[in-house]
């Protein structure tokens, strides 16, 4: 086991895990445990993760991977760190840096599970457990530490400024990371002050050349082919930054990694796979099927997708039956179906002109509810199974918007998927605009969460017990995890919007008695905003 690292890389339990080889256990994390201890909960959802040799993580995050590899590229003692080891690792760093997805449970589902249960989510819980121990190496045994945070939540941190200062934070940075962290390394190497916070602008986001390759593997085999997205949603950050394909020869030096540490399976990460080398938002056979090729000579297991859209789902497909050859080439290695996440975001056509014009792209955007329905079709006939959310308190949203969505939901009620409500989180263009509060929630917006949950609960019923968690070693979560969704669809069917808002009222209540922060209702972004400025 290494002695230590100048610059530690870590981040809290939920994160850290391969979630037992299957990514959507990890969802897991974002509601608060029910009916099962917590310990118990964290246990089927986020389980302690393998050590090598070195004692370090054998599989880490794909974001906490590049950031690892850019500070060793760039010559710095630099390593990635188990949660349970971070505050021992701590004491003789001179940094330590910490990336996640959802620093306290503000972004969705999260904030979802936490308005409608009234019940701290699992992954914040954690989350200020591990901060809490890494503060405690700072202020009594190593006060020369320096804290830096970022990932695509820094942002999150400009709405608590009050844990800036109990997690004696000294760095925020909000972008892509990899040329950030390596000058802030500089400036500590030099003893110089570092900013307090760090906005990385699209064009400073770094250039293919310069984006280093993981040393060593990553959670269940993601690997990152493209960033940035070409759609232009206001309510998306993303697509501010600039688009850029990864060329398969660094593709394949990360895949060879992945296979090195044994992974038999893993996720090509993009926002949106289906245009990887793209024209436009015209998806093209030969680099997509280059890349499902490269891909299934390492992962032989199986080979799914982070994100695809749904527009680029439908032009495949007419354009050149690429969803059903690649289906075919995918399924042929043995796996049953392949999941990935998408948006739906409204069934509104006037809503998707006004604030996501380009999703429906290459079609016209009063056409996308008939576009959503195409490409549910055309993934359920061909094995795949998209994960998709609903946007509630979209900026301009009127009631005929949600029941134009809710129409949309009967029409998608024939295909296996999960559909998933989310309350409008500001950021893109819209990130001035308000947070969408359970205090809005109408009885149009209640009797689609009801539509959702419904759905959902019949499909994924169906997912487990057909594909997922298959095996006799699977069994027992597999049953655990059937048991919760017979408990969700038993009590689904004696609700009414009338109940779901009386529920959420209850729950608001219990946040109340708790004291806990509830984002939507106390943003602070100003306050620290005059801090940095100070």
């Amino acid at each position: 086991m290494s002695e230590g690292f100048d610059f530690v890389i870590s981040v809290d339990r939920t994160l850290m895990t391969t979630h037992h080889g299957r990514e959507f256990l990890g969802f897991m994390t974002t509601g608060p445990a029910v009916l099962l201890p917590e310990r118990l909960w964290m246990w089927l959802s986020a389980p302690r993760v393998e050590r090598g040799p070195d004692g370090l993580p054998k599989y880490a995050p794909y974001g906490l991977r590049k950031v690892e590899a850019a500070l060793q590229d760039a010559g710095y003692s630099a390593a990635i760190v188990d949660p349970d080891d971070a505050p021992r690792y701590a004491e003789r760093a001179k940094a330590f840096l910490v990336g996640h997805h959802d620093y306290f449970a503000f972004n969705p589902p999260s904030s979802e599970w936490w308005l409608v249960t009234g019940r701290e989510p699992v992954n914040r819980k954690s989350f200020l457990r591990f901060m809490a121990g890494i503060a405690e190496v700072k202020r009594s045994r190593n006060p020369g530490l320096r804290i830096i945070v970022g990932g695509p939540a820094a942002w999150q941190w400009l709405y608590v400024p009050h844990y800036v200062e109990d997690f004696l934070v000294d760095t925020i940075v909000d972008g892509e990371a990899e040329r950030a962290v390596v000058e802030l390394a500089r400036m500590i190497e030099e003893g110089r002050d570092v900013p307090r916070y760090l906005s990385v602008a699209p064009r400073d986001s770094p250039r293919v050349d310069e984006i280093s390759r993981i040393k060593r593997a990553s959670v269940n085999g993601l690997i990152e082919i493209m960033r940035g997205c070409p759609r232009g949603c206001k309510f998306c950050n993303v697509t501010l930054r600039p688009l850029r394909n990864i060329p398969l020869e660094h593709i394949e030096e990360e895949l060879r990694v992945n296979r090195s540490a044994g992974i038999r399976a893993g996720l090509l990460h993009s926002e949106d796979v289906l245009l990887y080398g793209a024209d436009g938002v015209h998806p093209r056979p030969e680099p997509l099927l280059k890349l499902h090729e490269l891909a299934m000579r390492y992962y032989d297991k199986s080979v799914a997708w982070s994100h695809a859209s749904l527009a680029a789902v439908v032009a495949a497909e007419r354009e050149h039956g690429l969803i059903s050859r690649m289906s075919e080439i995918l399924r042929g290695n043995g796996q049953d179906y392949l999941g990935f996440q998408t948006g739906i975001e409204t069934g509104s056509p006037r809503l998707a002109r006004a604030i996501m014009p380009a999703k429906a792209a290459p079609y016209p955007a009063d056409k996308w509810p008939d576009i959503v329905e195409e490409a549910f079709s055309i993934l359920h006939d061909n094995g795949m199974v998209p994960a998709a959310t609903i946007i509630l308190g979209l900026p301009g949203e009127t009631p005929d918007d949600v029941v134009k969505t809710l129409e949309l939901m009967d029409r998608l009620r024939p295909y296996r998927s999960m559909i998933v409500p989310m309350f409008f989180v500001p950021m893109g263009v819209l990130r001035r605009e308000d947070w969408f509060r359970s205090v809005n929630l109408s009885r149009e917006h209640a009797e689609l969460m009801l539509a959702t949950m419904r759905h959902s609960v019949r499909w994924a019923r169906d997912i487990v017990s057909r594909f997922y968690l298959r095996g006799l070693g699977a069994a027992p979560m597999r049953a655990i995890i059937m048991y919760f969704l017979n408990r969700a669809a038993k009590f689904a069917e004696g609700l009414t919007p009338e109940k779901v808002l009386d529920h959420i009222e209850e729950a608001k209540e219990r946040l109340a008695s708790q004291r806990s922060e509830e984002p939507v209702l106390a943003p602070l972004r100003r306050r620290l905003e005059a801090a940095i400025q100070r």
